[in-house]
């Protein structure tokens, strides 16, 4: 494996994430990176009008154009249940229009600013060798190991990814030892 993966964060981590002294805002940060598996930038440069169906509200897609995405890999990706409710609630009491993600003063938060966002919750939470990346490896890995029973195939969490190839997304995924034993004895 080439260089330092970020750490997988346990249910209970995500959790320990979303106490904080801006929880709404913070819950959305971290559910766009652990249900969604965007990455820091992404957050960053999300706006409303990427989430909000042509009523306004918020959709059942994050729709993130090229120019948004890492390396112009556009993707569609539906938005988990507790996802859509926690942007619905940040949506009435913001403005409901330009970055979703905003700074304490207001401001569209930067790609660095989220970094540094999510570097200071896992240190205030005690959690070592997590980093902004954290949440999509776990998104990634988790989406993985159930897309059997949603039919799908890894080709489906490579899009889901925004990954130009599936080696890549390969290199996110969390190998599991039980898994792999279990695995082995149903052959």
């Amino acid at each position: 494996m080439l260089g330092k993966q970020a750490k997988i964060l346990a249910p209970r981590d995500v959790a320990d994430l979303l106490g904080s002294r801006h929880p709404l805002r913070n819950r959305v940060i971290v559910l766009l990176s652990a249900k969604a598996g965007l990455r820091a930038g992404e957050i960053a440069g999300l706006t409303w009008e990427m989430v909000t169906d042509p009523t306004g509200a918020v959709g059942t897609t994050i729709e993130l154009p090229d120019h948004a995405a890492k390396k112009g890999s556009g993707r569609k990706v539906p938005l988990h249940g507790d996802l859509q409710r926690a942007l619905t609630e940040l949506q009435a009491v913001t403005r409901g229009t330009g970055p979703i993600i905003v700074s304490e003063r207001g401001g569209p938060m930067t790609p660095l600013s989220v970094v540094i966002w999510f570097a200071n919750a896992y240190r205030l939470i005690g959690l070592d060798g997590c980093s902004s990346h954290s949440g999509r490896r776990t998104f990634i890995t988790r989406a993985a190991r159930l897309t059997h029973h949603a039919g799908g195939s890894l080709r489906d969490v490579q899009l889901l990814a925004g990954h130009r190839s599936i080696q890549t997304t390969e290199r996110y995924i969390d190998g599991d030892t039980d898994a792999q034993r279990k695995l082995v004895s149903l052959i």
